[in-house]
């Protein structure tokens, strides 16, 4: 080999090893950034002589890539129906605290049986007042905190959707990034880094899949297959509800024109963050909702008062318990129900009412009283009330509840189904999470930057670049020999 060839082979190594040196302090720079992967300078022989760097390839793993996505997706939708229940639990609160309609409702049964044993006492008839009235206060309380879970979850939806146009605006611009430099022999492994993480944001909000192509090329997909990305953003559409009535359906999303959510389809996805506050607003909240709605029909039904006359005319109307449409007694299910139920006036001391109607009957006018002799010893009335709350109604059955109990254990059941309902979501959200989790660190392992690993590779480079040092100093060594031997 002549010298002139040994120098150009040690230059050409050297200038390999630098830009190598320069890939590593980039791995080691970004050695803490969860999107960043592993850069590996490919290192080839000629022409000629010596080697060179012609490209910089990143490590990836486009199935682990996948896994991560679909177990992100997943664990986000999870996550957004466990926070809610949680704020729906609220309503029922611990057990031991008894603050839940099916307590309350148990001690206005008990408050009920006190006032039987003394009826005369008009301080008792109060405390009946009372009980009940702390009754429809936690059934609006809850008809309230459902209402703001559900329009929680709408603003919530109009924020994912436009996080999504907004995610899928950057990864057009990184994706066209990528054609480019991908057709002029660029380097983009930072900008498919880049890209990457814009996925794995999207995937957060909503479940996606992805389709490679040339020149690195890439469209997102929903996980029901409605296009997200397809050369150019197609547009995610979504039109808040202001004010969501009880039972009332909410808004959908579209994606280029195609129902995603919010409506029975097709095509409608089955994770990320979107998928989870459309469950919440439109399936969980809704059907508790109809449980409390449920629950008041119950008690308006078992105080309602019949006509007392020799030959009854007038229908039944309310009692202890009335709403908004009151003295009618509601027939079937209505919406909103628990939202409007309240103590008739008439029998409520703090309205100007008397509570010993509760004893008498006569709530909603003279036809319906029960005592018609005033009796102070009256308990009929009473122990009819008590009977009552204990006796079978027929409730809605799209409630997921039994369609024919007592009010009490309807009450009761309802706090049950919520119990496991939250259970079995915080259960499963685990479950993602453990599993996304798990996708995170393998993902991690198999292309992330180990730091070990690269200062290793720079050692391994510093020992190259010194060996390559020698040999051009030899060389020089050599050339000035010569030149002094011929001078």
């Amino acid at each position: 080999m002549s010298l002139t060839l040994s120098t150009d082979t040690a230059r050409s190594s050297l200038q390999a090893t630098s830009e190598q040196i320069s890939v590593v302090s980039r791995n080691i720079a970004r050695v803490h950034d969860a999107d960043a992967t592993r850069k590996i300078a490919t290192l080839v022989s000629g022409p000629g002589v010596g080697v060179s760097v012609p490209r910089i390839d990143r490590t990836s793993d486009q199935l682990l890539f996948n896994t991560y996505l679909t177990a992100n997706s997943a664990s986000q939708a999870q996550t957004s129906i466990t926070s809610a229940l949680g704020q729906l639990q609220s309503t029922v609160d611990d057990t031991d605290q008894e603050h839940s309609p099916a307590a309350l409702i148990a001690k206005l049964s008990a408050t009920l049986q006190t006032y039987s044993g003394n009826p005369q006492n008009p301080a008792v008839a109060a405390s009946v007042v009372s009980a009940a009235k702390n009754v429809s206060n936690a059934l609006n309380s809850a008809s309230a905190t459902v209402t703001q879970v559900r329009q929680q979850a709408d603003a919530d939806i109009a924020t994912s959707v436009a996080n999504i146009n907004d995610l899928l605006s950057q990864f057009e611009n990184l994706n066209n990034q990528v054609i480019r430099g991908s057709s002029n022999g660029r380097d983009v492994t930072d900008v498919l880094d880049a890209r990457d993480a814009v996925l794995k944001q999207l995937s957060t909000e909503v479940g996606i899949r992805t389709v490679s192509r040339a020149n690195g090329d890439m469209a997102i997909y929903t996980d029901s297959g409605v296009t997200l990305f397809d050369r150019a953003p197609r547009a995610v559409t979504f039109e808040q509800t202001q004010n969501l009535a009880a039972g009332a359906p909410g808004g959908a999303v579209y994606a280029d024109g195609v129902p995603i959510a919010g409506t029975s389809h097709i095509l409608e996805i089955q994770s990320g963050k979107l998928a989870g506050l459309m469950s919440v607003r439109d399936d969980i909240a809704v059907t508790y909702q109809s449980q409390l709605d449920e629950m008041a029909r119950g008690l308006i039904n078992a105080f309602a008062e019949t006509d007392q006359s020799a030959t009854p005319t007038l229908p039944a109307a309310t009692g202890l318990f009335t709403y908004s449409g009151g003295p009618a007694i509601p027939a079937s299910a209505m919406a909103g129900l628990a939202s409007s139920i309240k103590i008739n006036a008439s029998v409520d001391p703090g309205q100007g009412g008397n509570a010993e109607l509760i004893r008498d009957g006569g709530i909603s006018g003279a036809s319906y009283k029960y005592n018609s002799a005033n009796a102070p010893a009256f308990t009929d009335r009473i122990q009819s009330l008590i009977s009552s709350l204990n006796t079978g109604q027929t409730f809605d059955a799209s409630t997921q509840l039994p369609a024919s109990s007592s009010v009490m254990d309807y009450a009761k059941n309802s706090v049950s189904w919520l119990e496991a309902l939250r259970q079995s979501a915080t259960a499963e959200a685990d479950y993602r999470s453990t599993v996304a989790q798990r996708a995170t660190t393998s993902l991690s392992q198999a292309t992330g930057v180990n730091l070990d690993e690269e200062m290793t590779n720079l050692l391994d480079l510093e020992r190259t670049f010194q060996a390559s040092s020698r040999l051009i100093n030899t060389v020089n060594e050599m050339l000035s020999t010569l030149i002094q031997s011929l001078s």
